[in-house]
């Protein structure tokens, strides 16, 4: 048995990375500020290019995605996107 336990790094509310013993459950683009599920078809196209890798992050959650200034990608979460922009259009805050 080992003592030493998987770690994972995860982006925080803060937008600030932390180690967790538990894996991210959403993924998102440093970059371009958006989160979307692990499987999105589209993050696994841009994965499959390479390039994305690096500026790829993990989330804890939804809301901490949301807290960290980032978006629902609007491939695999479709309609929190629409939520999302129909709120940002209205100038109201959005929360998933």
């Amino acid at each position: 048995m080992s003592d030493t336990m998987d770690t994972y790094t995860l982006l925080g509310a803060d937008g600030r990375p932390y180690r967790s013993p538990a894996k991210g459950k959403w993924g998102g683009h440093q970059g371009s500020k958006i989160y979307g599920r692990l499987d999105c078809p589209a993050a696994l196209r841009a994965i499959a290019r390479s390039g994305y890798v690096r500026h790829r992050v993990f989330f804890v959650d939804e809301a901490t995605a949301v807290a960290a200034g980032f978006r629902p990608c609007g491939t695999c979460c479709k309609d929190r996107y629409q939520r999302w922009k129909t709120a940002r259009e209205k100038g109201r805050p959005w929360t998933p």
